[in-house]
């Protein structure tokens, strides 16, 4: 069960989310903070102890805008230990997403909140702290607007990347979503989980090429219903990673 720090300047605000925290029977127990230095102070506490001690937490719910050092401040100060808990953001602002994607957050929930959203968001910090296969990496996900609601679309879904200026389109079996992500940052972020370069407009899943076409010197890759080009200077790479692929 998790141990949660709940972090909010607007005690109202602080009061009703402990309220829904302490409700759901997967947090055994849900403490406050009002400002990021006390939120700092009990976060270098329950780190001294251990993951075992009496003061260990496991997630931070975190309110963004904060007199003093703001909840992105805190989670960036949080970034720079060897195991700090995870972090939820709980923001009335929408616009701190990609900072948030950045920050390895597990969620962004919006104010007001509400009750089947925080337990949609316990149960992805749940899924990260239970037992999982030790080589398996947790599973990325990216923020999207639809609609003005932040969700998360994980990252084994999309099947290809689209540049569009500053943005990247990303690709999923359901539909496409805009991001204000450049496509070199996703490709140097995701060539680990086998997404690798064919153009300079689309990065593309390694799984998820259906079929390599060459016809009269070009060449392009099939991925579900598109069709996309392969730069010359990309082919070669292609179709080796594609061989090794294949004989994995």
């Amino acid at each position: 069960m998790l141990r949660v720090l709940a972090v909010d300047d607007e005690k109202p605000a602080l009061e009703e989310l402990l309220y829904l925290l302490r409700s759901d029977p997967r947090v055994r127990s849900a403490e406050g903070a009002t400002d990021a230095t006390e939120a700092l102070r009990r976060i270098g506490r329950a780190l001294e102890a251990g993951p075992d001690g009496d003061d260990a937490i496991d997630v931070v719910f975190l309110d963004i805008h904060m007199a003093g050092l703001t909840g992105l401040d805190v989670a960036r100060l949080l970034a720079g230990f060897a195991r700090p808990p995870l972090v939820v953001f709980v923001t009335a602002h929408e616009g701190f997403a990609v900072q948030a994607f950045d920050l390895k957050a597990v969620d962004y929930v919006l104010k007001p909140v509400r009750r089947e959203r925080l337990a949609e968001a316990v149960r992805r910090v749940s899924d990260l702290t239970g037992p999982a296969p030790a080589a398996q990496a947790p599973a990325e996900q990216v923020p999207v607007e639809l609609g003005g609601v932040t969700r998360f679309v994980p990252v084994d879904d999309i099947a290809y990347v689209e540049a569009q200026g500053d943005y990247a389109r990303l690709h999923t079996d359901e539909g496409s979503h805009l991001v204000r992500i450049p496509l070199s940052t996703l490709e140097e972020r995701w060539a680990a989980r086998g997404f690798v370069r064919i153009h300079r407009s689309h990065l593309v899943a390694l799984g998820r090429i259906d079929e390599l076409r060459l016809d009269g010197g070009a060449t392009t890759v099939r991925v579900g219903s598109a069709e996309l080009s392969v730069s010359r200077r990309h082919a070669r790479h292609l179709r080796d990673l594609l061989m090794r692929h294949v004989r994995a």
